[in-house]
């Protein structure tokens, strides 16, 4: 259902959309958008207003992308008030710097910090883009623990059909974890030609995967297991895995094993390829307060109503450096970006995070909406790395009073 209305005071035609979940306003940006759904799927070249708008809403049109729940539980984990962190900082100007939609932090199971922009708020649900990739390896971890994975030494193509007689017939799972299958992959967010840009175009075939089948048409660069390279198709293929040993869809297995028992406070959503299955290496959408949950969960070490749902000693692997990405300081897990230091964070496109911190209890969550997909031409990224850095030092200072 759908009806026009002016909005007061700037006088901006917008449509207003009731898509089951509550009503929407979009603006003209999103409008385009819906008059041509291809356009809407390809996320990498929206203008700034359709971000805004979209990176808050993007699974409740449909007529662009669908999605699956991912349903919560009924008893909630709390996140008590704690006593607010003093930040020797700006917060508000560091916040409109990053074009933030949420901050929260965590620490010693309290909320210390929790703040909103650009008109979202606690109720809303953000998506995740690459902060899905440590969710789906976390999968992998379960899968291994239910038994339906057997090690991570084994080769990807037994689980993948589609991928046997291509370059990943020697490419073992723990290779696809840490990015270090030598299969060639273009990450280039501003390239349309690159390879993330191109892998969700191609049109679904009955019974075949087509992330698989895209990916197998991929040559080798690089022997495996030999050097690192980003790619968001290989955590699609992880995705594709997960399904084909569980016999599962993700986002039914995430909320068996995660979502729900551990008490997430809202369902969730994944948004879906051309060949319905979930993109594993992206976009789930969730609130702020639930990404930080999924923090917590880690920060337990995987520990679900007193059972661990992962392998002995699999958070210790997943979060420590498995391979160098030629920079100081940090590496690279299983999905996870590592820091020297014992912190790990969740990372996605556009300023989104899981910030997680086991030497001081501390998880950091946030939304935004940056002015470029890496946050490198505003500042963006360099910033939000300073700014974990200032809370880390707050943090500490307490402890010293």
């Amino acid at each position: 259902m759908t009806g026009w209305i002016r909005r007061s005071g700037i006088g901006v035609a917008v449509l207003l959309v009731s898509l089951g979940a509550g009503w929407v306003l979009i603006g003209p940006d999103w409008r385009a958008l819906i008059a041509n759904p291809a356009a809407g799927r390809d996320v990498l070249f929206w203008s700034q207003p359709q971000r805004d708008a979209g990176f808050r809403m993007i699974d409740r049109v449909p007529i662009i992308v669908k999605s699956r729940p991912i349903a919560a539980g009924d008893a909630v984990f709390p996140l008590p008030e704690g006593e607010a962190l003093e930040l020797d900082l700006d917060l508000d100007s560091y916040l409109g710097r990053q074009r933030s939609a949420s901050l929260i932090i965590v620490q010693d199971d309290k909320v210390r910090l929790e703040r909103y922009g650009l008109d979202f708020n606690a109720a809303g649900k953000w998506t995740s883009f690459s902060v899905a990739k440590s969710l789906t390896s976390t999968l992998v971890g379960a899968a291994m623990k239910d038994g339906y994975i057997k090690g991570l030494d084994e080769p990807v193509s037994i689980y993948i059909a589609d991928l046997k007689g291509s370059e990943y017939d020697t490419v073992t799972i723990a290779q696809l974890l840490t990015m270090t299958s030598g299969v060639t992959w273009n990450e280039d967010y501003e390239d349309p030609a690159s390879d993330v840009a191109r892998f969700d175009q191609q049109a679904p075939v009955e019974g075949v995967s087509t992330v698989a089948s895209f990916m197998a048409g991929l040559p080798r660069a690089h022997p495996a297991g030999t050097q690192w390279n980003y790619s968001t198709g290989e955590t699609n293929l992880i995705g594709v895995l997960v399904s084909e040993a569980t016999g599962r869809t993700l986002n039914a297995y995430l909320s068996e094993k995660i979502w729900a028992p551990f008490g997430m406070e809202q369902d969730a959503t994944w948004l879906l390829g051309q060949d319905g299955q979930e993109i594993a290496g992206c976009c789930i959408q969730a609130s702020t307060r639930d990404f930080a949950r999924f923090g917590l969960f880690m920060l337990a070490g995987g520990v679900v109503n007193g059972e661990t749902i992962l392998p002995e000693g699999w958070i210790a692997s997943a979060t420590q450096k498995q391979a160098d990405i030629n920079s100081p300081g940090e590496g690279y897990g299983y999905q996870w970006w590592t820091w020297d230091d014992g912190s790990y964070q969740a990372d996605g496109i556009f300023g989104q995070g899981i910030f997680i911190d086991p030497n001081r209890n501390m998880v950091i969550a946030s939304n935004a909406s940056w002015t470029s997909a890496l946050g490198l031409r505003g500042g963006e990224w360099e910033a939000r790395r300073e700014f974990y850095k200032a809370v880390q030092q707050a943090v500490d200072r307490d402890k010293l009073e």
